[in-house]
């Protein structure tokens, strides 16, 4: 019967058939099915976010629930994301969740991600030695709601360079072309973005982030209420194992690193550059949201004129956190989840 079709209708068969194999596949391959819960995740790829790629990793043969992480390109669209109820939660800068909320959203920040992985570096050759020497320069930072970009103006503001600096704001993964073609004389960015350029040895690290603001909060994660309401263990267990990877991350960097260079398309040895250089950089045990924390960020955001108050009323629930241990964390991955 087949030798009977022309050759047109073969072609209009062949190519239907083809178009219902791809979407059937792709259906299998980007949704879950069946009864397990699936709880979804927005990350960028940075060091701050690490437990986002190591909870979905950990979670994806478990047969009730699943921890899927979905990689943004930009912080914008991800809290678009959560705001439209398309994720559960963000691994989102810290100063855009106080937006968030001041703009109405019903949202909690659970969890601050690892500290001091950020760093300030400037184009080599540029003899950029200090703060002062990036006067007439361009330097990016990944947002105006960033801490970076808080940070770097409260310097300029200390050492009396206000106006002689020019900022402007770019998505982390172009952060690294645009100083190589000298578009950019420097850029302030959590890692691996800055170690692109370092390791490249197209840049010189000016400040580490913790030379200048020590226990810096970069990322954290927020949820939305509503999420807490109607299922606060999965919360509860999702601020657990978030908790819990950094310090299984610590006592197993290579099988954590060869994860997170898979999940963020990232060579191997920059993200162990990233994570080990300087030795022992990254803080893993400042997990748990203090109010004093967010409100001394709201407090420089006003002062900034980034925001016309300074008020985060609700915006803090360390219940979750609160309650995290450490028992039980052993080289396999999955005891992120086993707290006793």
């Amino acid at each position: 019967m087949w030798s009977k079709i022309t050759l047109p209708w073969k072609i209009v068969i062949i190519s239907i058939s083809w178009l219902v194999f791809i979407s059937f596949a792709h259906y299998r391959l980007n949704f879950d099915h069946g009864s397990k819960k699936t709880i979804y995740m927005g990350y960028m790829p940075v060091i701050s976010n690490l437990a986002a790629p190591l909870l979905d990793y950990a979670s994806k043969d478990r047969e009730d629930i699943r921890f899927k992480a979905l990689k943004f390109s930009s912080f914008s669209e991800m809290g678009e994301s959560l705001r439209n109820g398309k994720i559960d939660a963000a691994f989102i800068i810290a100063p855009l969740s106080i937006v968030l909320k001041q703009q109405g959203e019903d949202i909690k920040v659970v969890y601050i991600g690892n500290r001091h992985e950020s760093t300030l570096v400037t184009r080599r050759g540029a003899k950029i030695r200090s703060l002062s020497d990036l006067a007439g320069n361009k330097i990016a930072v990944p947002s105006r709601y960033s801490g970076h970009n808080i940070t770097l103006r409260n310097l300029i503001k200390k050492q009396g360079l206000e106006g002689q600096i020019n900022i402007v704001e770019m998505n982390p993964p172009d952060m690294a072309a645009a100083l190589s073609t000298g578009v950019l004389d420097a850029y302030f960015v959590g890692e691996p973005f800055a170690a692109r350029s370092l390791v490249a040895g197209e840049s010189d690290v000016l400040y580490y982030v913790e030379q200048v603001a020590e226990h810096f909060i970069c990322n954290l994660m927020i949820v939305r209420n509503d999420f807490i309401k109607k299922d606060p263990e999965a919360v509860q267990m999702l601020v657990n194992a978030a908790a819990r990877s950094g310090f299984w991350a610590k006592n197993n960097s290579d099988k954590s690193i060869e994860i997170a260079s898979k999940y963020w398309n990232q060579p191997t040895d920059l993200v162990r550059y990233a994570l080990t250089t300087p030795a022992n950089r990254i803080v893993f045990d400042l997990y748990t949201p203090k109010t004093t924390e967010m409100q001394a960020i709201a407090n420089d955001m006003l002062n900034l004129g980034l925001i016309k108050n300074a008020n985060i009323d609700g915006l803090v629930d360390d219940q979750f956190a609160k309650t995290v241990n450490f028992d039980g964390i052993t080289h396999d991955i999955s005891s992120i989840f086993t707290q006793p």
